[in-house]
């Protein structure tokens, strides 16, 4: 049977360059998994694999979407689906590689559907804070509120969202079950020491702001209220060129909140059953 090869791990753990490593040797390509990495005009910002890496293999889903068009893990779950087909028609293994924990879950495991909400209703919720997110997620739909990453306010406002628009708890409406795929999965995890970890990404946001990072920003900055710009490296800038912080500031809380990512993210891998 042919086999999903799936790279996991932290941000700026090394998954892009085990990737291109792996999939060298096996002779094969790569679809990511980075929910940010989808975007066109995000690159820096979300450590895009280079030029050079794109070039030496094959890549999926990078530089695919725009941040103006809406796009749901369940549409990327439908999309990788049917590339693998045809992928799979030409290796025996494929290497899927990417820090978003939905999005590898969605390929392996499956997603249910859920209907697109109402414009204004996306828009309300887009605009109500953390606090008022969690509050009204606990009135309508408290077992999901127990168990849900409550600083995910992406997650919150979905979990809302299917809520308002059904009339039931989002909880009661997933399926709870993998769904069966054609194809073997083999995980492998990245686990680098803790402090490694912290001084890599604090070197990866320097690299970031010499190779541009800070003017990436500015000429996104008239888009901050999209979906795909509440990431960090980008608010963080946003809010210096708004005047609520220093520069330096702003740069500081993107290390700041880059280790707070990859402290979740590693949270989400010992959920999924990881030793990390």
């Amino acid at each position: 049977m042919n086999r999903l090869i799936v790279i996991e791990g932290a941000t700026a753990s090394g998954k892009t360059a085990l990737a291109i490593r792996w999939a060298l040797r096996l002779g094969t390509e790569i679809i990511s998994a980075d929910a940010r990495q989808l975007y066109n005009e995000l690159n820096t910002g979300v450590a895009r694999p280079s030029p050079q890496e794109l070039s030496a293999v094959k890549h999926h889903f990078i530089a695919c979407k725009s941040i103006h068009n809406y796009y749901s893990v369940y549409q990327y779950q439908q999309e990788v689906l049917t590339l693998l087909e045809t992928l799979f028609q030409k290796y025996e293994n494929v290497i899927l590689a990417g820090g978003s924990g939905l999005y590898v879950n969605a390929v392996i495991k499956g997603i249910d559907e859920f209907p697109d909400p109402d414009p204004l209703l996306r828009e309300r919720l887009k605009n109500m804070p953390l606090p008022e997110l969690q509050a009204q997620l606990k009135l309508m739909d408290e077992n999901f509120y127990n168990e849900a990453d409550l600083n995910n306010s992406t997650r919150l406002r979905r979990a809302l969202e299917v809520c308002y628009t059904t009339g039931k708890p989002y909880s009661e409406q997933r399926s709870g079950q993998a769904q069966k795929r054609p194809f073997t999965v083999e995980r492998h995890v990245i686990n680098i020491p803790r402090k490694e970890l912290f001084e890599r990404i604090e070197k990866r946001v320097d690299i970031m702001l010499e190779q541009g990072l800070e003017q990436e920003a500015e000429g996104l900055h008239r888009y901050a209220h999209l979906n795909a710009l509440q990431t960090v490296g980008y608010r963080e800038l946003f809010e210096y060129f708004d005047g609520k912080i220093s520069r330096e500031q702003a740069i500081e809380n993107i290390k700041t909140n880059t280790r707070r990512y990859a402290k979740r993210q590693i949270t989400w891998l010992r959920r999924e059953g990881f030793d990390i």
